[in-house]
Protein backbone atom coordinates (compact mmCIF):
# COMPACT_ATOMS: atom_id res chain seq x y z
CA UNK A 1 0.00 0.00 0.00
CA UNK A 2 2.68 2.70 0.83
CA UNK A 3 6.46 2.23 -1.18
CA UNK A 4 9.21 4.52 -0.71
CA UNK A 5 10.23 6.25 -3.29
CA UNK A 6 12.93 9.47 -4.27
CA UNK A 7 12.37 11.51 -6.41
CA UNK A 8 14.62 14.44 -7.83
CA UNK A 9 15.86 17.93 -5.71
CA UNK A 10 13.70 20.89 -7.13
CA UNK A 11 15.77 24.05 -6.65
CA UNK A 12 13.86 27.95 -6.40
CA UNK A 13 16.19 30.64 -6.94
CA UNK A 14 15.47 33.47 -4.34
CA UNK A 15 13.46 36.20 -5.36
CA UNK A 16 14.71 39.16 -2.70
CA UNK A 17 18.53 39.01 -3.41
CA UNK A 18 19.57 40.63 -6.36
CA UNK A 19 23.08 40.92 -8.01
CA UNK A 20 24.84 44.48 -7.92
CA UNK A 21 27.16 46.11 -10.33
CA UNK A 22 29.80 48.88 -8.45
CA UNK A 23 31.73 51.23 -10.61
CA UNK A 24 35.01 53.76 -9.62
CA UNK A 25 34.63 57.37 -10.56
CA UNK A 26 36.92 59.77 -9.89
CA UNK A 27 36.69 64.45 -10.09
CA UNK A 28 39.54 66.93 -10.26
CA UNK A 29 39.51 70.76 -10.20
CA UNK A 30 40.58 72.90 -12.62
CA UNK A 31 44.25 74.07 -11.92
CA UNK A 32 44.56 77.52 -9.54
CA UNK A 33 46.12 80.15 -10.82
CA UNK A 34 48.09 82.02 -8.66
CA UNK A 35 49.73 85.40 -9.21
CA UNK A 36 51.81 87.50 -6.51
CA UNK A 37 51.91 91.24 -7.23
CA UNK A 38 54.05 93.79 -4.98
CA UNK A 39 53.43 96.64 -4.24
CA UNK A 40 54.65 100.03 -2.54
CA UNK A 41 53.80 103.53 -0.85
CA UNK A 42 53.89 106.51 -2.48
CA UNK A 43 57.14 108.10 -2.58
CA UNK A 44 58.11 110.87 0.76
CA UNK A 45 59.94 113.61 1.09
CA UNK A 46 61.34 114.83 4.62
CA UNK A 47 62.20 118.49 5.34
CA UNK A 48 63.33 119.86 7.87
CA UNK A 49 62.34 123.46 9.60
CA UNK A 50 64.60 125.74 11.92
CA UNK A 51 64.08 129.14 13.89
CA UNK A 52 66.31 131.94 14.04
CA UNK A 53 69.38 131.34 15.53
CA UNK A 54 68.12 134.36 18.12
CA UNK A 55 71.41 136.20 18.10
CA UNK A 56 70.34 140.17 18.56
CA UNK A 57 70.53 142.32 15.17
CA UNK A 58 70.90 145.69 15.42
CA UNK A 59 67.72 147.95 14.62
CA UNK A 60 68.57 151.02 12.52
CA UNK A 61 65.93 153.85 13.14
CA UNK A 62 65.53 156.08 10.03
CA UNK A 63 66.77 159.48 11.01
CA UNK A 64 64.36 162.05 12.07
CA UNK A 65 64.01 165.74 11.94
CA UNK A 66 62.13 166.61 14.73
CA UNK A 67 62.33 170.40 13.74
CA UNK A 68 60.51 169.18 10.23
CA UNK A 69 57.96 167.05 11.68
CA UNK A 70 57.07 169.54 14.19
CA UNK A 71 56.09 172.17 11.19
CA UNK A 72 53.79 169.13 9.06
CA UNK A 73 52.10 169.04 12.75
CA UNK A 74 51.45 172.71 12.57
CA UNK A 75 50.18 172.80 9.00
CA UNK A 76 47.86 169.76 9.19
CA UNK A 77 46.64 170.25 12.64
CA UNK A 78 43.57 172.98 11.71
CA UNK A 79 42.52 170.23 8.02
CA UNK A 80 42.28 167.58 10.64
CA UNK A 81 40.22 169.33 13.17
CA UNK A 82 38.39 170.71 11.03
CA UNK A 83 37.19 167.80 9.25
CA UNK A 84 36.76 166.06 12.34
CA UNK A 85 34.48 168.47 13.58
CA UNK A 86 31.89 168.37 10.49
CA UNK A 87 32.58 164.26 10.36
CA UNK A 88 30.68 164.92 14.49
CA UNK A 89 27.87 166.85 12.85
CA UNK A 90 27.18 164.70 9.51
CA UNK A 91 24.45 162.64 9.36
CA UNK A 92 25.77 160.87 6.26
CA UNK A 93 26.60 157.36 8.00
CA UNK A 94 23.64 157.16 10.31
CA UNK A 95 21.78 154.11 8.60
CA UNK A 96 25.30 152.24 7.75
CA UNK A 97 25.80 152.48 11.74
CA UNK A 98 21.93 151.73 12.63
CA UNK A 99 22.30 148.25 10.65
CA UNK A 100 25.28 147.67 12.03
CA UNK A 101 24.35 148.16 15.77
CA UNK A 102 21.25 146.56 15.47
CA UNK A 103 22.76 143.34 13.51
CA UNK A 104 21.27 140.45 15.40
CA UNK A 105 18.29 142.50 16.46
CA UNK A 106 16.14 141.20 13.77
CA UNK A 107 12.48 140.49 14.54
CA UNK A 108 10.82 138.64 11.45
CA UNK A 109 7.36 137.26 11.09
CA UNK A 110 7.32 133.54 10.93
CA UNK A 111 3.55 132.94 10.82
CA UNK A 112 0.61 134.41 10.01
CA UNK A 113 -2.67 132.66 11.86
CA UNK A 114 -6.21 133.42 11.27
CA UNK A 115 -9.88 131.99 11.86
CA UNK A 116 -10.98 131.77 8.65
CA UNK A 117 -14.49 130.90 9.74
CA UNK A 118 -15.06 133.87 11.60
CA UNK A 119 -13.90 136.35 8.82
CA UNK A 120 -12.80 140.00 10.06
CA UNK A 121 -15.24 140.71 11.62
CA UNK A 122 -13.51 140.26 15.51
CA UNK A 123 -10.64 141.50 17.26
CA UNK A 124 -8.08 139.51 19.05
CA UNK A 125 -8.82 140.17 22.43
CA UNK A 126 -6.34 138.05 24.75
CA UNK A 127 -3.19 135.85 23.77
CA UNK A 128 -1.48 133.43 26.02
CA UNK A 129 1.14 130.55 24.96
CA UNK A 130 0.94 126.84 26.95
CA UNK A 131 3.45 125.68 29.62
CA UNK A 132 5.58 123.70 26.85
CA UNK A 133 5.97 127.08 24.88
CA UNK A 134 4.56 125.10 22.17
CA UNK A 135 0.75 125.72 21.74
CA UNK A 136 -1.19 129.89 20.92
CA UNK A 137 -4.06 130.04 22.26
CA UNK A 138 -6.29 133.22 21.07
CA UNK A 139 -9.50 135.05 22.49
CA UNK A 140 -11.62 136.36 20.63
CA UNK A 141 -14.37 139.35 20.99
CA UNK A 142 -14.98 143.32 20.65
CA UNK A 143 -14.22 146.38 22.88
CA UNK A 144 -16.41 148.40 20.83
CA UNK A 145 -20.06 147.11 21.91
CA UNK A 146 -22.96 150.28 22.44
CA UNK A 147 -25.47 147.19 23.64
CA UNK A 148 -25.63 143.64 24.75
CA UNK A 149 -23.22 141.51 23.08
CA UNK A 150 -24.51 139.21 20.40
CA UNK A 151 -21.14 138.25 18.36
CA UNK A 152 -20.81 134.69 18.12
CA UNK A 153 -17.26 134.60 19.32
CA UNK A 154 -14.81 131.59 20.83
CA UNK A 155 -11.15 130.57 21.63
CA UNK A 156 -8.78 129.21 18.86
CA UNK A 157 -5.53 127.28 18.95
CA UNK A 158 -2.76 126.29 17.19
CA UNK A 159 0.36 124.01 17.69
CA UNK A 160 3.39 125.70 16.20
CA UNK A 161 4.74 122.01 16.49
CA UNK A 162 2.69 120.35 14.19
CA UNK A 163 4.02 119.63 10.65
CA UNK A 164 0.32 119.81 9.23
CA UNK A 165 -0.07 123.36 10.67
CA UNK A 166 -2.80 124.87 9.16
CA UNK A 167 -2.13 128.70 9.41
CA UNK A 168 -5.76 129.69 8.56
CA UNK A 169 -7.60 126.86 10.46
CA UNK A 170 -7.39 126.48 14.41
CA UNK A 171 -6.64 122.95 15.73
CA UNK A 172 -8.82 123.51 18.31
CA UNK A 173 -12.26 125.85 18.51
CA UNK A 174 -14.13 126.61 21.48
CA UNK A 175 -17.54 128.32 20.09
CA UNK A 176 -18.97 131.28 22.74
CA UNK A 177 -22.32 132.64 22.73
CA UNK A 178 -20.41 136.05 23.58
CA UNK A 179 -17.34 137.37 23.11
CA UNK A 180 -13.91 136.30 25.46
CA UNK A 181 -12.36 139.18 26.59
CA UNK A 182 -9.43 137.74 28.05
CA UNK A 183 -7.80 134.20 28.41
CA UNK A 184 -4.80 132.35 29.58
CA UNK A 185 -3.32 128.55 30.16
CA UNK A 186 -2.45 127.14 33.05
CA UNK A 187 1.27 127.46 34.37
CA UNK A 188 1.41 123.42 34.88
CA UNK A 189 -1.34 121.88 32.90
CA UNK A 190 -0.69 122.35 29.08
CA UNK A 191 -4.43 121.79 28.39
CA UNK A 192 -6.29 124.02 30.95
CA UNK A 193 -7.52 127.63 29.98
CA UNK A 194 -9.11 129.69 31.71
CA UNK A 195 -11.32 132.82 30.48
CA UNK A 196 -13.55 135.80 30.89
CA UNK A 197 -16.08 137.01 28.68
CA UNK A 198 -18.32 139.89 27.83
CA UNK A 199 -21.31 139.00 30.31
CA UNK A 200 -18.81 138.61 33.64
CA UNK A 201 -18.60 134.59 33.77
CA UNK A 202 -15.39 133.19 34.33
CA UNK A 203 -14.52 129.57 32.23
CA UNK A 204 -12.10 127.43 32.27
CA UNK A 205 -11.83 124.49 29.25
CA UNK A 206 -9.95 121.13 29.13
CA UNK A 207 -8.33 120.73 25.92
CA UNK A 208 -7.57 117.31 26.43
CA UNK A 209 -11.73 116.52 26.28
CA UNK A 210 -13.33 115.12 23.34
CA UNK A 211 -17.07 116.49 23.34
CA UNK A 212 -17.62 119.54 26.28
CA UNK A 213 -14.50 121.35 27.15
CA UNK A 214 -15.88 123.53 29.72
CA UNK A 215 -14.91 122.15 33.08
CA UNK A 216 -16.08 124.95 35.23
CA UNK A 217 -17.49 128.11 35.19
CA UNK A 218 -18.70 131.08 37.88
CA UNK A 219 -21.51 131.40 36.00
CA UNK A 220 -23.77 134.58 36.50
CA UNK A 221 -25.39 135.46 39.69
CA UNK A 222 -24.62 137.85 42.55
CA UNK A 223 -20.81 136.69 43.32
CA UNK A 224 -19.95 137.38 39.68
CA UNK A 225 -18.90 139.98 37.71
CA UNK A 226 -21.73 143.11 36.21
CA UNK A 227 -19.52 144.31 33.34
CA UNK A 228 -16.86 142.24 31.40
CA UNK A 229 -14.07 140.51 32.33
CA UNK A 230 -10.44 141.90 31.84
CA UNK A 231 -8.06 139.67 33.48
CA UNK A 232 -7.90 136.14 34.62
CA UNK A 233 -5.03 135.11 35.80
CA UNK A 234 -3.74 131.86 37.52
CA UNK A 235 -2.28 132.34 41.32
CA UNK A 236 -1.05 129.45 43.62
CA UNK A 237 -3.55 128.03 46.34
CA UNK A 238 -1.97 129.39 50.06
CA UNK A 239 -4.16 126.79 51.28
CA UNK A 240 -2.64 123.74 49.04
CA UNK A 241 0.05 121.53 49.57
CA UNK A 242 -0.42 120.02 46.52
CA UNK A 243 0.70 122.73 44.23
CA UNK A 244 -3.37 123.82 43.13
CA UNK A 245 -4.32 126.98 41.37
CA UNK A 246 -6.74 129.46 42.24
CA UNK A 247 -7.97 131.91 39.22
CA UNK A 248 -8.10 135.60 39.94
CA UNK A 249 -10.32 137.69 38.00
CA UNK A 250 -10.53 141.32 37.43
CA UNK A 251 -13.62 143.45 35.68
CA UNK A 252 -15.23 146.39 35.20
CA UNK A 253 -17.39 146.47 37.77
CA UNK A 254 -14.45 147.39 40.29
CA UNK A 255 -14.37 143.75 41.56
CA UNK A 256 -10.89 141.39 41.47
CA UNK A 257 -12.52 138.23 43.02
CA UNK A 258 -10.25 134.74 43.55
CA UNK A 259 -11.96 131.47 42.51
CA UNK A 260 -11.26 127.91 43.55
CA UNK A 261 -12.28 125.02 41.56
CA UNK A 262 -14.95 123.10 43.15
CA UNK A 263 -14.48 118.97 43.91
CA UNK A 264 -17.32 118.38 41.18
CA UNK A 265 -15.23 120.71 38.67
CA UNK A 266 -18.04 122.05 37.44
CA UNK A 267 -18.15 125.04 39.19
CA UNK A 268 -16.10 127.42 40.24
CA UNK A 269 -16.32 128.72 43.88
CA UNK A 270 -15.74 132.45 45.07
CA UNK A 271 -13.68 132.15 48.28
CA UNK A 272 -12.05 135.59 48.44
CA UNK A 273 -12.32 139.24 46.71
CA UNK A 274 -11.36 142.84 46.52
CA UNK A 275 -13.14 145.96 45.49
CA UNK A 276 -11.42 149.00 43.86
CA UNK A 277 -13.13 152.21 45.13
CA UNK A 278 -12.65 155.66 44.52
CA UNK A 279 -10.85 156.44 48.23
CA UNK A 280 -8.59 154.96 46.59
CA UNK A 281 -8.01 157.84 44.00
CA UNK A 282 -5.41 160.53 44.29
CA UNK A 283 -7.19 163.62 45.68
CA UNK A 284 -6.81 166.11 42.87
CA UNK A 285 -8.96 163.22 41.04
CA UNK A 286 -11.71 163.31 43.75
CA UNK A 287 -15.20 165.05 43.61
CA UNK A 288 -18.19 166.09 45.94
CA UNK A 289 -20.18 163.93 43.99
CA UNK A 290 -18.71 160.73 43.66
CA UNK A 291 -19.08 159.21 46.46
CA UNK A 292 -16.13 157.48 48.47
CA UNK A 293 -17.54 153.77 48.22
CA UNK A 294 -18.17 153.54 44.42
CA UNK A 295 -16.50 151.27 42.06
CA UNK A 296 -14.18 152.08 39.60
CA UNK A 297 -13.13 149.84 36.86
CA UNK A 298 -9.82 147.43 36.41
CA UNK A 299 -8.55 147.00 33.26
CA UNK A 300 -5.44 145.35 34.23
CA UNK A 301 -3.76 143.27 36.91
CA UNK A 302 -0.04 141.80 37.01
CA UNK A 303 1.61 140.25 40.04
CA UNK A 304 5.21 140.82 41.61
CA UNK A 305 7.84 138.40 40.43
CA UNK A 306 9.34 137.94 43.60
CA UNK A 307 6.40 138.95 46.11
CA UNK A 308 3.54 136.58 45.13
CA UNK A 309 1.17 139.09 47.44
CA UNK A 310 2.08 142.08 45.77
CA UNK A 311 0.08 142.84 42.54
CA UNK A 312 -0.20 145.90 40.38
CA UNK A 313 -3.66 147.29 38.86
CA UNK A 314 -4.41 149.45 36.42
CA UNK A 315 -8.00 151.19 36.13
CA UNK A 316 -10.66 153.17 33.79
CA UNK A 317 -9.52 156.45 35.89
CA UNK A 318 -5.94 156.41 34.71
CA UNK A 319 -4.95 155.67 38.19
CA UNK A 320 -2.26 152.75 38.54
CA UNK A 321 -2.46 151.09 41.83
CA UNK A 322 -0.24 148.71 44.77
CA UNK A 323 -1.97 146.40 45.98
CA UNK A 324 -1.90 143.45 48.80
CA UNK A 325 -3.11 139.87 48.82
CA UNK A 326 -3.15 140.87 52.92
CA UNK A 327 -4.45 143.99 52.32
CA UNK A 328 -7.69 145.30 54.90
CA UNK A 329 -8.92 148.41 53.13
CA UNK A 330 -12.06 149.36 53.54
CA UNK A 331 -14.99 147.17 53.45
CA UNK A 332 -17.41 147.83 49.93
CA UNK A 333 -20.03 149.64 50.03
CA UNK A 334 -23.44 147.94 51.08
CA UNK A 335 -24.85 148.03 47.51
CA UNK A 336 -22.14 145.61 46.65
CA UNK A 337 -23.85 141.95 47.21
CA UNK A 338 -21.49 139.27 47.36
CA UNK A 339 -21.31 136.02 49.25
CA UNK A 340 -17.83 136.99 50.99
CA UNK A 341 -16.72 140.27 52.43
CA UNK A 342 -15.04 142.62 49.60
CA UNK A 343 -12.28 145.08 50.81
CA UNK A 344 -9.86 147.39 49.37
CA UNK A 345 -6.94 145.98 48.31
CA UNK A 346 -4.82 149.53 47.56
CA UNK A 347 -1.44 149.85 49.59
CA UNK A 348 -0.09 153.33 46.94
CA UNK A 349 -1.40 155.01 44.21
CA UNK A 350 0.92 155.89 41.73
CA UNK A 351 0.85 159.27 39.27
CA UNK A 352 -1.64 158.76 36.77
CA UNK A 353 -2.45 158.50 33.23
CA UNK A 354 -4.25 160.60 30.96
CA UNK A 355 -6.73 158.24 30.31
CA UNK A 356 -7.60 154.40 30.77
CA UNK A 357 -4.72 152.23 31.31
CA UNK A 358 -4.40 149.37 29.04
CA UNK A 359 -1.93 147.22 30.67
CA UNK A 360 0.52 146.48 33.46
CA UNK A 361 3.62 144.43 33.53
CA UNK A 362 5.55 143.76 36.29
CA UNK A 363 9.61 143.33 35.55
CA UNK A 364 10.67 139.49 35.77
CA UNK A 365 14.06 140.52 36.89
CA UNK A 366 13.51 143.57 39.09
CA UNK A 367 10.99 143.44 42.06
CA UNK A 368 10.44 147.17 42.15
CA UNK A 369 10.24 148.21 38.33
CA UNK A 370 7.21 147.48 36.27
CA UNK A 371 5.51 148.89 33.02
CA UNK A 372 2.46 150.82 31.91
CA UNK A 373 0.54 152.07 28.99
CA UNK A 374 -2.58 153.75 27.92
CA UNK A 375 -5.18 156.15 26.46
CA UNK A 376 -2.33 158.84 26.77
CA UNK A 377 -0.09 157.32 24.50
CA UNK A 378 2.31 157.20 27.02
CA UNK A 379 4.95 153.84 28.00
CA UNK A 380 5.92 154.25 31.86
CA UNK A 381 8.70 152.83 33.81
CA UNK A 382 7.49 152.87 37.37
CA UNK A 383 9.73 152.23 40.54
CA UNK A 384 6.99 150.57 43.03
CA UNK A 385 8.72 152.84 46.08
CA UNK A 386 7.53 156.18 44.06
CA UNK A 387 4.93 157.60 42.72
CA UNK A 388 6.07 159.27 39.77
CA UNK A 389 7.37 157.38 36.63
CA UNK A 390 11.02 156.95 36.20
CA UNK A 391 11.10 156.95 32.34
CA UNK A 392 8.22 158.48 30.26
CA UNK A 393 8.04 157.13 26.60
CA UNK A 394 6.36 158.57 24.11
CA UNK A 395 6.55 156.54 20.93
CA UNK A 396 3.52 158.55 18.92
CA UNK A 397 2.24 155.69 17.74
CA UNK A 398 -1.31 155.99 18.44
CA UNK A 399 -2.92 154.61 21.69
CA UNK A 400 -1.01 151.78 23.60
CA UNK A 401 -2.72 148.75 23.91
CA UNK A 402 -0.33 146.55 25.35
CA UNK A 403 3.45 146.60 26.99
CA UNK A 404 5.23 143.61 27.87
CA UNK A 405 8.75 142.61 29.70
CA UNK A 406 11.02 140.23 27.93
CA UNK A 407 11.35 137.15 29.77
CA UNK A 408 15.07 136.88 28.67
CA UNK A 409 16.37 140.13 28.67
CA UNK A 410 16.22 142.22 31.96
CA UNK A 411 16.12 145.08 29.89
CA UNK A 412 14.25 144.53 26.87
CA UNK A 413 10.73 145.81 26.37
CA UNK A 414 8.06 145.41 23.80
CA UNK A 415 4.75 147.44 23.18
CA UNK A 416 1.78 147.66 20.62
CA UNK A 417 0.07 150.23 19.69
CA UNK A 418 -3.32 151.64 17.61
CA UNK A 419 -1.32 152.13 14.35
CA UNK A 420 -1.01 148.78 14.13
CA UNK A 421 2.80 148.62 15.43
CA UNK A 422 4.96 146.25 17.06
CA UNK A 423 7.75 148.52 18.92
CA UNK A 424 11.04 146.89 20.62
CA UNK A 425 12.91 148.72 23.02
CA UNK A 426 16.43 148.37 24.72
CA UNK A 427 16.62 150.50 27.94
CA UNK A 428 20.29 149.52 28.01
CA UNK A 429 21.13 151.47 25.49
CA UNK A 430 19.40 154.64 26.78
CA UNK A 431 17.98 155.56 24.30
CA UNK A 432 14.03 156.29 23.58
CA UNK A 433 14.23 155.06 20.16
CA UNK A 434 13.07 151.79 19.34
CA UNK A 435 15.39 148.98 18.21
CA UNK A 436 12.71 147.56 16.18
CA UNK A 437 9.84 149.26 14.67
CA UNK A 438 7.58 146.59 12.97
CA UNK A 439 3.66 146.55 11.21
CA UNK A 440 2.12 144.05 13.28
CA UNK A 441 -1.60 144.79 12.29
CA UNK A 442 -3.10 143.25 8.82
CA UNK A 443 -3.72 146.16 6.95
CA UNK A 444 -2.50 148.56 9.63
CA UNK A 445 -5.10 147.76 12.01
CA UNK A 446 -4.61 148.11 15.50
CA UNK A 447 -2.77 145.89 17.83
CA UNK A 448 -4.66 145.33 20.84
CA UNK A 449 -2.91 141.96 22.43
CA UNK A 450 1.11 140.93 23.06
CA UNK A 451 2.61 138.07 24.94
CA UNK A 452 6.45 136.80 24.68
CA UNK A 453 7.14 133.41 24.81
CA UNK A 454 8.48 132.24 28.65
CA UNK A 455 9.47 128.87 26.85
CA UNK A 456 10.65 129.17 23.38
CA UNK A 457 12.78 132.57 24.21
CA UNK A 458 12.57 133.39 20.34
CA UNK A 459 8.82 133.50 19.94
CA UNK A 460 6.56 136.75 20.59
CA UNK A 461 2.85 136.80 19.08
CA UNK A 462 0.35 139.65 18.57
CA UNK A 463 -3.05 140.13 17.77
CA UNK A 464 -4.66 142.84 16.17
CA UNK A 465 -8.26 144.05 15.28
CA UNK A 466 -8.91 141.81 11.73
CA UNK A 467 -8.34 138.67 14.04
CA UNK A 468 -5.27 137.85 12.89
CA UNK A 469 -2.47 136.43 14.81
CA UNK A 470 1.55 137.14 14.33
CA UNK A 471 4.44 134.86 15.38
CA UNK A 472 7.39 136.71 15.21
CA UNK A 473 10.91 135.63 15.45
CA UNK A 474 13.35 137.27 17.35
CA UNK A 475 16.86 137.68 17.10
CA UNK A 476 19.96 136.50 18.43
CA UNK A 477 20.68 140.21 20.34
CA UNK A 478 17.18 140.16 21.22
CA UNK A 479 17.30 136.73 23.17
CA UNK A 480 20.72 136.28 24.58
CA UNK A 481 21.04 137.73 28.08
CA UNK A 482 24.18 140.09 28.05
CA UNK A 483 26.77 140.76 30.62
CA UNK A 484 25.84 142.83 33.87
CA UNK A 485 22.70 143.76 32.84
CA UNK A 486 20.64 143.00 35.65
CA UNK A 487 23.12 145.83 37.42
CA UNK A 488 21.84 148.26 34.57
CA UNK A 489 18.47 147.73 35.02
CA UNK A 490 19.29 147.76 38.93
CA UNK A 491 20.88 150.90 38.24
CA UNK A 492 18.14 152.89 36.46
CA UNK A 493 15.79 151.81 39.02
CA UNK A 494 17.97 153.13 41.84
CA UNK A 495 19.37 156.02 40.32
CA UNK A 496 15.96 157.51 39.78
CA UNK A 497 14.53 156.64 43.56
CA UNK A 498 17.94 158.50 44.56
Amino acid sequence: MFTDESLDPVEFKSSWKKERHVADNSCQTSDLLIEEVGCQSIERNDEGTQTDDGRERALNLAETDLHRLNQFLQRVEPLIVTALSKNLKSHAFDNLLSSTENEGASVTCVHTLGHIALGEELQVTGLSWNCTGSVIAAAYGRYDHEDWCTHKAAVATWNLDKRSLNVNKPDTVIDSSCCIMCLEFHPENPAWIAGGNFNGEVMVWDLSKEDDLLVASSGIGDDAHREPVTKVKWIPDPASKSRRHQIISASGDGKILIWAMSSKKQRLKLVDGFVLMAQSLPRSMKTRSVRADKEIGVTCLSYNAEDKDMFIIGSESGCVFKCSMHAQGNPAGSHVISSVPLRSPVTFTFNPHHGPVYSVDCSPYHRHAFLSSGMDQCLRLYNMLQDQPILTIEPGDGYLFGAKWSPVRPTVLATVSENGSLLVYDLREGHLAPLQKLEAGMKKASVYSLQFNAHQRHLLATGDGLGYIKIWKLGDELTTQLPRENDQLNNLISTSAD
